[in-house]
C-alpha cells in the first residue's frame, strides 16, 4: 500500500471561534493521537486530504504527516475519524491516529460485491447484511476493500464470515458464523383482483346490508 505525504501544522488555538477562522482560511482543525502519544492539535488542508483520497481510490490510506512547527517532524498515521457537514459534505474536523509500520492495526474495511449470482438471474434478491468487516493486519497488507464473488450463490444461499478467504497476514475479527450477505427468494406479488369481481363483491355487501336493515325494520314493527 502506498504512503502519502500530507503537510499539517501544529496549532495553539482552540474552541469554536478559532475553528471557524481556520475554515475561513481554507484549513480545518485536526488532532493527532496514539497509544504512546499525547494529543497534538493540528490544522490541515481539506483540499490536500481530498486529493489523497481521490488518488488512492480508497477510504483507508496511510499518511506520512509532515508536522510543521518551526521545523518538520514526520509521523506515520491514518485517519481514524473524519467529521463532515451533513449538508455541504465539507470536512469539519480530522482525527489522525499514529501507527507503526511493523505493528498490526485494526480497521474496518468496506465489503465490495463482484459477479452476478445465478440466484439473482433467477429473480432472487441480494441482501448485503454487513457493509464493513473489521480486520487486523500490518499497514502494508491493508486491502482497499474485501471483494466477495457471489457468482455461485443460488436462491437461499448465504455467505458467512467463515467462508471468506483473505490474503496472508490478514485476519477477520468477526465471528465466523456471522452472515455477510444472502440471496433471498423473489418477492411474491399479490394477484390483482379483476374490477368486475370487486364490483360484484361490493354489490353483494350492499345487498346483505340492505337485508339486515329490512330484518331490523320488521323486527321493530313487530
Amino acid at each position: 500500500m502506498d504512503i502519502f505525504d500530507l503537510k499539517v501544522t501544529q496549532r495553539n488555538t482552540f474552541g469554536k471561534g478559532p475553528a471557524r477562522t481556520l475554515r475561513r482560511e481554507g484549513m480545518v482543525p485536526a488532532i493527532l493521537y496514539g497509544p504512546q502519544r499525547k494529543s497534538l492539535p493540528l490544522s490541515v488542508s481539506p483540499l490536500e486530504l481530498k486529493n489523497i483520497y481521490k488518488t488512492s481510490g480508497s477510504d483507508q490510506v496511510i499518511l506520512n504527516l509532515l508536522i510543521e512547527n518551526g521545523g518538520t517532524k514526520n509521523v506515520t498515521a491514518m485517519v481514524r475519524e473524519l467529521q463532515t457537514s451533513p449538508v455541504s459534505r465539507e470536512y469539519l474536523h480530522v482525527d489522525f491516529f499514529e501507527i507503526s509500520l511493523d505493528k498490526e492495526i485494526v480497521v474496518s474495511v468496506a465489503v465490495e460485491v463482484t459477479g452476478k449470482s445465478k440466484g439473482i438471474e433467477r429473480g432472487g434478491l441480494l441482501q448485503v447484511v454487513r457493509h464493513e468487516l473489521e480486520i487486523s493486519c500490518l499497514p502494508k497488507d491493508l486491502p482497499d476493500n474485501i471483494e466477495l464473488d457471489v457468482t455461485d450463490l443460488d436462491i437461499g444461499d448465504a455467505l458467512h464470515v467463515g467462508d471468506i478467504v483473505l490474503g496472508e497476514g490478514i485476519k477477520l475479527l468477526a465471528d465466523p458464523g456471522l452472515t455477510v450477505l444472502t440471496v433471498g427468494a423473489p418477492a411474491v406479488e399479490e394477484e390483482a383482483v379483476p374490477e368486475e369481481e370487486l364490483e360484484e363483491a361490493a354489490e353483494g355487501a350492499e345487498t346483505a346490508e340492505g337485508g339486515e336493515a329490512e330484518d331490523a325494520g320488521e323486527a321493530s314493527e313487530q
